[in-house]
């Protein structure tokens, strides 16, 4: 391509000019540094050729009071000869006052990746970054972070928590909604990318019109089609934005590598499709290739966060590093009905580990010894205890298991719902009448999602001892539904409290039992109502959590954007609550 090499004085007003400001947050649109931004040193002898440039935008992780790795990728000319890549940083958007700069050799090995852990940096204190090719002397969109709060710097902290962006179910307006709010940092559960060819899981009628169908066509197993498959999701220009403009803090879940992992296997992986332990290591090389994290061992990313003394944020790998296989209840079920005994026995076994021995023992260590505020756990999984009766588990089940809500089952879900709300009523009015057998149909309850934290009941007891007096806070996503629960362990006591997100675009219960809200919203109170500590569901909608830390009080707003199948979008915030 032509050459246009612009002056530092005409390139620092197009920068100036490019900056919006958006509900009080200084945000860097993509189009601040085009595909003519070239910097003066190059060789003016050179002509690049081919497509080259900073197509997957630029992106900071795991800040803490001096540190951030910074982000990037770029696919070279393909007459580059020195693959160098030069990073500035500088505390104004003008670059003006840069206070570091490094040069970074990039190759095929990391997929073209710049991962620079920068430090030396100031606390509570925003920088901007850049990249530049050395050799064609294109630029990067310039990116904007922000170092944490040591102790006494602010009064509070700001996080957005995301999870489940399924690329073919729609759009990430959730991602736009994130970058125009004051959150200090994003913290994304997990489900970052799905591993689902462009006929599988997330695929619509709204799918083709959007183009969002999955690149490559099919499931990803190779480490280049995970690779493929990042670079898909992160030229979206909202999520671009997004990390543009706010540092993350990222675990992974299941859907980075596949459907239902655990330690040694995954419902979604099978003999045809080769090794699993090395379709394992492809994912999760190339996670870290695009979600960095400060860890020294890739396969152990739980790690602490400390937000000036208000919070301890730790993150928790709950889906590979120690996971024993979920429980299904399909294995219990005999020609008589369910094997409770067998069940029982296996759900309540004091060994079995969602964290694994050596995480358990850190976390442990780590709820011990910190002092903030709140004690805060990303948590992929959903962490509270969510039980229903057996007989509406069962119709749930068959709902689920025909892929949408007939009628008939409708009916028969509406009616059990009907006659356990009244005993329960009648229950709680002392009326003498009520039988046995009616206390049996409310009182029987099993969890609905043995997948989550519901599936180690024993460990979860483990850590709410170890939580005991914390103030422990629980971030979950996972579900695609948004939740709001207390956290009560087995004796009855409320130990903490559940902030639990709705999915970026991932379809939640609305998946099968439709959109109607003369359907959902019954389903969404029943719930809340047979569900003890359960304060709040939202079953259809697409959103983040938005939470505020003092040393006050947990305060938690659910945002919910109004679709995903236009950009033309509103957001709304729908429930709050405060913890103290």
């Amino acid at each position: 391509m032509k050459k246009n090499v612009m002056n530092a004085v005409s390139r620092r007003k197009f920068i100036r000019n490019s900056i919006i400001v958006a509900s009080g947050t200084t945000l860097l649109p993509l189009s601040a540094c085009t595909n003519d931004d070239l910097l003066e040193e190059i060789d003016p002898n050179i002509t690049p050729e081919g497509e080259f440039g900073f197509f997957e935008g630029v992106a900071s992780f795991d800040p803490t009071q001096s540190q951030v790795i910074l982000w990037t990728r770029y696919t070279p000319a393909t007459n580059e000869q020195t693959n160098e890549i030069k990073l500035e940083v500088a505390t104004d958007k003008d670059f003006n006052s840069i206070i570091a700069n490094e040069n970074v050799t990039i190759d095929t090995a990391s997929d073209y990746t710049v991962n620079v852990d920068v430090g030396g940096l100031q606390s509570n204190k925003t920088y901007y970054y850049r990249f530049s090719s050395t050799f064609t002397g294109k630029v990067s969109p310039i990116g904007m972070t922000k170092t944490l709060p040591a102790t006494g710097e602010v009064s509070d902290v700001k996080m957005a928590v995301v999870s489940c962006a399924n690329y073919q179910a729609g759009l990430f307006n959730v991602y736009g909604a994130v970058a125009l709010s004051e959150a200090d940092v994003v913290v994304h559960l997990g489900d970052y990318i799905y591993e689902y060819g462009a006929d599988g899981y997330g695929v619509n009628e709204q799918t083709a019109s959007l183009d969002r169908f999955h690149k490559p066509d099919g499931e990803i197993l190779s480490i280049e089609d995970y690779r493929t498959r990042y670079r898909q999701y992160r030229q979206d220009t909202q999520l671009q934005q997004l990390h543009q403009s706010k540092p993350f803090i990222c675990v992974w879940d299941d859907h980075e590598i596949t459907n239902d992992a655990y330690k040694d296997g995954a419902e979604n992986h099978n003999e045809g499709e080769g090794d699993y332990e090395t379709r394992k290591a492809y994912a999760l090389q190339v996670w870290h290739e695009y979600l960095p994290a400060r860890v020294s061992d890739n396969a152990k990313i739980y790690r602490s966060f400390d937000f000036g003394g208000i919070v301890d944020l730790h993150m928790l790998d709950t889906r590979i590093i120690g996971r024993e296989k979920q429980l299904d209840y399909s294995d219990y079920f005999t020609a008589t009905g369910l094997d409770s005994v067998k069940f029982l026995a296996d759900w309540g076994n004091l060994n079995r580990t969602l964290l694994g021995t050596e995480q358990r023992g850190w976390l442990a260590g780590q709820l011990a010894s910190g002092t903030a505020k709140w004690q805060v756990l990303g948590s992929q999984v959903l962490m509270g205890t969510y039980t229903i009766p057996i007989e509406l588990l069962q119709i749930v089940a068959a709902i689920a298991a025909s892929g949408s809500a007939s009628m008939e089952l409708l009916l028969q879900y509406q009616k059990s719902v009907t006659e356990l709300l009244t005993i329960k009523e009648r229950i709680a009015l002392g009326d003498p009448t009520v039988t046995a057998e009616e206390t049996a149909r409310l009182k029987t309850v099993l969890p609905y999602n043995l997948d989550a934290w519901d599936g180690y009941p024993a460990e979860r007891e483990i850590i709410y001892g170890a939580a005991e007096g914390k103030n422990l806070i629980s971030l979950a996503g996972d579900t695609h539904n948004a939740w709001n629960s207390n956290l009560i362990n087995a004796s009855g006591n409320t130990v903490g409290e559940e902030f639990a997100t709705a999915s970026v675009s991932s379809p939640g219960f609305e998946g099968i039992f439709g959109s109607d809200p003369s359907v959902i919203v019954p389903f969404e109170q029943a719930n809340v109502a047979l569900i003890e500590g359960l304060k709040y569901a939202d079953a259809s909608r697409r959103g983040f959590v938005f939470a505020t830390f003092s040393n006050a009080s947990a305060n938690a707003e659910w945002h919910f954007v109004n679709g995903v199948f236009s950009e033309d979008t509103t957001t709304t915030v729908a429930h709050s609550s405060t913890f103290s």
